[in-house]
């Protein structure tokens, strides 16, 4: 029984012989951006304060991230709760406090500022930092050139097989992309997480700048291709 992607492949024939080849890239990169989550925490005994506690650390955050002016490219709000806890015991609905939240997602381009950046908002009144994470841009020219160091692989594996038989390639039928992959690190990066729950309203001394070196992204490209050849003599 065949399949329907079977019945699609390019056939060959004795004066036509079909040569199937697969190409490969693999990239070594350095990163083109790093993502950082920031949340913003309140929690109080009234709602109304506890909204306007939140609005206010999330606009000391939201001040921050701007100050560093071109070195982000993105600052974007995620979601944003705010919901009553209610008490264990007691009849009805009883409230116990209030828990208020706003996530932030900030991007960007220049890594000497991350590690300042991540420090002082972790220093921040009750505000979560995870990250980073780093990636490149999605129109950068390393997919690109992944993809032509590929296509050239499986042309150069394709001339050798050919040139095994004696023989040279007439036509490419096929070629087809068959694993691009999203770069992933070579190794950890600081992916678990920036994370400080600063309890005070004023911090006195502002945080050491963290150490955090960009990892390695490798970005991979895969095709196939189908060629004819030009009849060996066997």
């Amino acid at each position: 029984m065949t399949t329907a992607s079977e019945d699609r492949r390019p056939a060959g024939t004795p004066d036509a012989p079909l040569l199937a080849v697969r190409g490969e890239a693999e990239l070594q990169v350095e990163p083109e951006l790093v993502r950082i989550g920031v949340t913003v925490n309140a929690r109080g005994r009234d709602r109304r304060s506890t909204l306007d506690d939140l609005t206010r650390r999330n606009t000391a955050a939201l001040d921050l991230v701007k100050s560093y002016g071109d070195a982000v490219a993105r600052l974007s709000t995620g979601t944003f709760s705010i919901a009553p806890e209610f008490a264990d015991r007691g009849r009805g609905e009883r409230v116990r406090s209030y828990q208020g939240r706003v996530q932030l997602t900030a991007e960007l381009t220049d890594f000497t500022v991350l590690g300042e950046l991540t420090a002082r908002l972790a220093d921040l009144e009750l505000t979560q930092v995870d990250g980073p994470w780093w990636s490149l841009r999605p129109d950068s020219p390393v997919h690109g050139e992944a993809r032509r160091q590929a296509v050239a692989e499986a042309v150069q594996r394709a001339r050798e097989y050919a040139d095994a038989l004696g023989t040279s390639l007439a036509a490419l039928v096929e070629l087809a992309d068959t694993g691009t992959q999203a770069p992933q690190p070579r190794r950890p990066g600081f992916g678990g997480g920036v994370r400080r729950m600063a309890a005070a309203a004023e911090i006195a001394d502002p945080a050491e700048p963290l150490d955090l070196e960009p990892p390695q992204l490798r970005v991979t490209a895969e095709v196939s291709a189908h060629f004819t050849m030009a009849p060996p003599r066997l």
